[in-house]
């Protein structure tokens, strides 16, 4: 299982979400990216309003911020093999 965050350096944001993920992830084991959107025009293109962004296997789930609980329960789905729903405020 891969969850990827979407952020830019100076980004208070992305910090917070980042902390948040990494103590997600001292419970539950994944593989963590931080992708800069700033190497890549595409990305910045595509997320620059909406950073962070949190994507698990491909999917974005989070924007903006990230809930532990709300992250915890999508990571047990993503294991579990269901398919991840999302809200119209996480469409990516």
């Amino acid at each position: 299982m891969r969850v990827d965050i979407y952020s830019k350096p100076k980004c208070s944001l992305c910090d917070k979400a980042a902390d948040v993920v990494e103590s997600v992830r001292a419970r539950i084991p994944f593989e963590l990216r931080i992708i800069s959107i700033l190497e890549d025009p595409a990305l910045f293109s595509q997320w620059r309003y909406d950073i962070p962004v949190v994507v698990i296997n491909g999917v974005p789930t989070f924007k903006h911020h990230v809930d532990a609980a709300a992250l915890e329960a999508r990571l047990l789905e993503a294991q579990g093999g269901t398919p991840i729903a999302k809200t119209a405020a996480q469409d990516g």
